[in-house]
């Protein structure tokens, strides 16, 4: 029997994601847990397998696609079976898009109508349509769609934009460069990644609507580095576990003993999460990305030092899976391998805090009246003030 394959939810915030390239085609064989498909979100390009063994008999919107949660994208059946078309299919905005120029193309009559405010009642528009009027500060209800049904699509918010189009929707304010940057043939353009993107996004989003505050302390670490040396002595030279590993199982501890910082602001309510799950920030090509360590409270070291070493290799080769990047309740962010001593971290939207980690360093320190060495770490804890006070 045929098997719809719906956009998989790989995030606590996902709304949607991208379809970025099918991996299979239509006719090819597919064996339960097959990648079947590439999908971008804010967070990762991840691949996301079949739950079904068969023939691939539909793929239901194109590359590029922006696909909401849980509309169907795929059906999977057996060879030669009938099947119809889900009615949920989410159409393919390019396609919504592909109008003769002059349809899309704002004249001075099209731009007075567009200005008008349109019918009240919900405004029909593709998520891609939405995501860019939002990023733009663009009233969607003040765009005239030319989509099916008069749904407003990308290109209508685009056209909008370029027509000058006054918009309902405050801006959040932004540097303006009004002066001309000094220019040589000696600059390179870099073109922004999908994930610089996507990170600029988050942390803007994360600047302008979590109001931070930051707490600083300094640590004893040499208990944490003979411990260390004592392990990995231990489990000998294919194994070790670094500083990083037991700041997360330090983390995630504490964080059972103060449920207030693993937690999230929805509407006028609180939610304070019953797993605790750490995420650990890794350099990937092109940026940053965020794996997470499901359940670290109760995990040994071994487990998520492991853990943290497979997801990241995973992430720095671009084979993610859905779960290394879904669930974060609190992450951490440590360049303590960079010889940095202390930093800031931005919050993570929707969490409400995040520890950034500096090196642990031998430094003179004054033990019952007497100046001796010891190791010493510092760490800044970044909370949402909505969330905690942090007197708690």
């Amino acid at each position: 029997m045929a098997e719809t394959i719906n956009m998989p939810k790989l995030g606590f915030d996902m709304a949607e994601g991208v379809l970025v390239r099918w991996v299979k085609q239509v006719g090819e064989n597919i064996n339960k847990g097959d990648v079947l498909a590439e999908i971008e979100t804010d967070k990762a390009t991840v691949e996301v397998e079949s739950p079904a063994s068969g023939v691939v008999l539909q793929l239901i919107v194109d590359q590029g696609t922006s696909v909401p949660v849980n509309a169907p994208i795929a059906i999977v059946g057996e060879a030669g079976e009938k099947v119809d078309a889900p009615a949920a299919a989410p159409k393919p905005e390019a396609k919504a898009e592909e109008k003769p120029a002059a349809q899309t193309a704002p004249t001075p009559a099209a731009t007075t109508q567009a200005s008008t405010p349109a019918a009240s009642g919900p405004v029909k528009a593709s998520p891609l349509a939405r995501k860019v009027a939002k990023d733009n500060g663009v009233d969607l209800a003040t765009v005239q769609g030319t989509g099916p049904g008069g749904r407003v699509v990308r290109k209508d918010v685009e056209a909008a934009l370029t027509s000058g189009q006054p918009s309902t929707v405050s801006r959040p304010s932004t540097p303006i460069t009004n002066y001309q940057l000094p220019t040589s043939v000696e600059d390179k353009v870099v073109p922004t990644t999908k994930l610089r993107q996507a990170i600029g996004r988050r942390l803007v989003e994360s600047k302008q609507t979590i109001p931070h505050f930051y707490v600083t302390h300094e640590y004893k670490m040499e208990a944490v580095m003979d411990m260390r040396k004592q392990i990995n002595a231990y489990l000998g030279d294919n194994e070790k576990v670094s500083v990083n590993d037991f700041i997360i199982k330090a983390t995630a501890l504490t964080l059972r003993q103060f449920p207030n910082l693993n937690a999230t602001l929805k509407g006028n309510e609180i939610i304070q999460f019953g797993h605790v799950n750490v995420g650990v920030a890794v350099t990937v090509p092109g940026g940053l990305m965020t794996v997470v360590v499901k359940d670290a409270d109760v995990k040994s070291m071994r487990q998520i030092s492991g853990e943290i070493k497979a997801m990241a290799a995973r992430a720095r080769e671009g084979k993610v899976k859905p779960e290394d990047v879904d669930g974060s309740t609190f992450s951490t962010s440590n360049l303590g391998m960079y010889d940095v001593e202390e930093f800031i971290a931005i919050v993570n939207p929707p969490e409400a805090a995040i520890l950034a980690i500096g090196s642990a360093k031998e430094t003179p320190v004054v033990v019952n009246g007497e100046i001796k060495i010891g190791s010493r770490m510092k760490a800044t804890i970044s909370v949402d003030h909505r969330v905690s006070d942090g007197a708690e």
